[in-house]
């Protein structure tokens, strides 16, 4: 697929969501008080920017970049409906990586990108903190892509951030009672040092 057609089908997919069925992250909603307190965030491939609205609405100083044109239009006159301020911008982040210590907090959910993960660390202030969660191959339902290389091989988003601190990490796979618990997606919260 040439990229100007995988831009049209993202911004065809982000044209088709409606933001009232659509909740932050778990790894956002339950586990923000771990982000450093009013800090500079950047949200890598927002989508709608879900996630950047909980944020900027809990006072964080947000930033969310998406490949779509449209999920950026959206997700701007979202947050100025909400009397929101945040900075959206349309952005390849795998071409353009965020630079070195400029967040406090980096936030990924749903999108897997491998090579892109060392640039994402090193993006990390001292002491920041990197949101991440995904799809798992060892999922419980067919949630998720189709294509296991979009989806985290067992323990994996741990190998990927070998030099932060773990803070909180899961990955049930199908173990035990697949009707309870986080299942389908891996999710870690971990922090760089100091």
């Amino acid at each position: 697929m040439s990229d100007p057609e995988r831009r049209a089908r993202w911004n065809e997919r982000w044209t088709r969501r409606d933001y009232a069925d659509t909740e932050p992250a778990a790894v956002v909603h339950d586990y923000a008080y771990l982000l450093p307190p009013g800090g500079e965030v950047l949200e890598v491939a927002c989508g709608l920017g879900v996630n950047a609205l909980h944020l900027a609405a809990a006072g964080f100083r947000v930033t969310a970049w998406d490949y779509a044109e449209t999920a950026i239009a959206r997700l701007e006159e979202e947050a100025l409906s909400r009397g929101l301020v945040l900075t959206a911008e349309v952005r390849d982040v795998v071409a353009a990586p965020p630079a070195p210590a400029s967040f406090d907090a980096i936030i990924v959910t749903r999108f897997l990108e491998r090579e892109l993960c060392p640039a994402l660390a090193a993006a990390l202030r001292p002491g920041g903190v990197l949101c991440y969660q995904s799809f798992v191959r060892d999922a419980a339902s067919d949630r998720g892509p189709q294509d296991a290389a979009f989806r985290f091989a067992p323990n994996e988003l741990l190998r990927l951030f070998p030099d932060l601190r773990v803070l909180v990490f899961h990955d049930e796979g199908r173990a035990g009672d697949t009707a309870q618990g986080f299942r389908d997606e891996s999710l870690l919260v971990a922090q760089r040092a100091e």
